[in-house]
């Protein structure tokens, strides 16, 4: 589930430059998993795995939004995982696109930015080598067995943004990579077309509509 927020503000290092930010709040709500899981309030301080996730929404989708027509506002889109079962950090980054486009065409529409611009779609998913088959967006049981666990995030002009492979039960070949990154590449293709059909042909003609 993924949700947006826009302060009229900018973190410090952007005051005075005339420039927006994007940025993003992960979380995994108490029964998403099958052990209920505390709040980070709860804990008294922020679960490092959600810092580095956010981290990571941030600057998977940062590159489809230009931040110098935002001004000195910020985006921040909120990712609730109601479920996790496999790559919450890939469905994130794939639901808040679709929350990010729905903000731009609402700025646009209330004429707030109206030269506001949406640069290429970004989708993100899970590809890994299960009992040596390559095989695309992982579930839990699958990501426990996989030999090689592979997130990629990647633009709609097929520009990859960010890759992250890991061998977990020993190295791998440099041809089984490639095969992942096709597979990946191909799923991300379809999850974009569904981005687009989710955004319905109204806010997707608004978000081509020239300033």
């Amino acid at each position: 589930m993924s949700n947006t927020k826009r302060p009229n503000t900018v973190p410090p290092f952007l005051i005075g430059k005339g420039e927006g930010w994007l940025t993003a709040e992960y979380g995994m709500l108490p029964r998403s998993t099958l052990s209920r899981k505390p709040r980070d309030a709860g804990r008294g301080k922020p679960d490092g795995r959600g810092v580095e996730i956010q981290r990571l929404i941030g600057r998977a989708l940062r590159p489809a939004l230009d931040l110098k027509q935002l001004g000195e506002r910020t985006i921040v889109l909120d990712c609730d995982v109601i479920q996790a079962d496999g790559g919450t950090r890939t469905a994130s980054i794939t639901g808040a696109m679709v929350a990010m486009a729905q903000a731009v065409a609402t700025l646009k529409q209330k004429e707030v930015l109206p030269g506001l611009s949406l640069g290429p779609f970004v989708a993100a998913v899970s590809a890994g080598l299960v009992k040596g088959v390559p095989t695309l967006d992982l579930c839990y049981k699958e990501d426990v067995m996989a030999e090689v666990d592979c997130n990629v995030a990647m633009t709609e002009e097929g520009r990859f943004i960010e890759i992250q492979a890991t061998a977990e039960h020993g190295p791998f070949q440099r041809a089984d990579f490639d095969k992942l990154l096709d597979l990946a590449a191909a799923g991300i293709r379809e999850l974009i077309a569904m981005q687009k059909k989710a955004l319905g042909p109204e806010i997707m003609s608004l978000l081509k509509r020239p300033a």
